[in-house]
């Protein structure tokens, strides 16, 4: 288990905690691996928590958040609680499930306030 944090703002309204459920170090959990940092490295900025955690090594985790399959990536914060589950290549789509506003939306909504 790791945890990756790229928070550098004190709104945690503006900071997405993410957990990427894998099962070893197997290629599909390489690429979900790979995608995930991708998009968030892309659309989330300096704003998110990401922790990935290895169901082999931490299975009360994992039953603990209901997860049944791998991967599983959970958006935590800010509400509501959204789950997307496998290899995270389709960005749009992860984004769309996660229900997460990309860098141009959260752009334009600063705009316009």
């Amino acid at each position: 288990m790791w945890i990756e944090d790229k928070h550098e703002r004190e709104d945690d309204l503006d900071r997405y905690i993410l957990k990427l459920y894998i099962t070893g170090r197997s290629p599909r959990a390489e690429r979900a691996i790979a995608n995930l940092q991708r998009l968030c490295k892309e659309e989330l900025e300096d704003c998110y928590e990401l922790e990935i955690i290895d169901v082999l090594e931490h299975p009360q985790l994992a039953e603990n958040d209901r997860i049944l399959a791998t991967p599983t990536l959970i958006k935590q914060l800010p509400p509501p609680l959204r789950r997307v589950i496998g290899d995270l290549s389709n960005h749009e789509k992860v984004l769309l499930g996660l229900d997460v506003q990309t860098r141009n939306e959260r752009a334009r909504e600063k705009e316009s306030q």
